[in-house]
């Protein structure tokens, strides 16, 4: 067994856990292997251990990982800040986009989306904790922005995203995690149908599933610590 597939596998152990301490099915959260910065080949190795779903914030990079790994099938969510001179590729290659946080971003792409494509499915991202170096909507703003991404053709608003600050403390670590699921829970309520929550990375995973994660983004688990480009 190669050392991805090893490191998958610990980390798919480490969902079930976090599941059955939450008296969840491990079903009900998705393993989202975040291979930015890493080559073709360990995507490949990945994907030969099982994994279906990757991650990529980098534009250039990920079109081009996607055209190495064109017949195997993968399913691609890009989950970096998105610039408008680069929704096009994102909108006629990926399949998700995890990090919209406003509106313009949201329109371009949903003018850019093939129409040959499925519609792309997409999260709001919102910056629960407040940082400055963080992207992401305020939590106040999530609520309009909500409504106008789900109105938009060619996409299909699934939930919410957030990177909130690294912390060691589990308390901590569920603190933001707790107030992205309530506003999900309260733009539910108030009409919009949202069945995701991104949130969650390999320090935090478990006190992610704890707070209902549904897409777990990581990386450093699997393939080691981050190449910088």
């Amino acid at each position: 067994m190669s050392a991805i597939a090893a490191n998958l596998q610990a980390v798919l152990a480490r969902i079930a856990d976090a599941c059955a301490l939450s008296g969840r099915s491990p079903e009900s959260v998705r393993l989202l292997a975040v291979s930015k910065t890493w080559p073709a080949d360990c995507v490949l190795a990945a994907a030969a251990a099982g994994q279906r779903a990757f991650g990529e914030s980098y534009v250039q990079e990920g079109v081009a990982k996607l055209a190495a790994t064109s017949g195997d099938d993968l399913e691609w969510h890009f989950i970096g800040p998105l610039q408008s001179n680069k929704t096009r590729a994102v909108a006629e290659h990926f399949a998700w986009v995890h990090g919209i946080d406003r509106l313009k971003i949201a329109e371009r792409l949903a003018a850019q989306r093939p129409a040959h494509l499925p519609p792309l499915q997409v999260c709001v991202q919102v910056n629960v904790s407040g940082e400055a170096s963080k992207s992401g909507c305020r939590p106040d703003e999530a609520a309009a922005l909500c409504h106008a991404v789900a109105a938009l053709p060619r996409l299909r608003l699934r939930g919410l995203m957030t990177i909130p600050e690294p912390s060691d403390d589990v308390a901590a670590q569920r603190a933001p995690f707790c107030r992205l699921r309530e506003l999900a829970e309260q733009l539910r309520a108030a009409g919009l149908t949202l069945d995701t929550l991104s949130m969650g990375m390999s320090h935090d995973l478990e006190a992610a599933v704890a707070e209902g994660a549904t897409i777990v983004r990581i990386g450093t688990a699997i393939f080691g610590e981050r190449h910088t480009l």
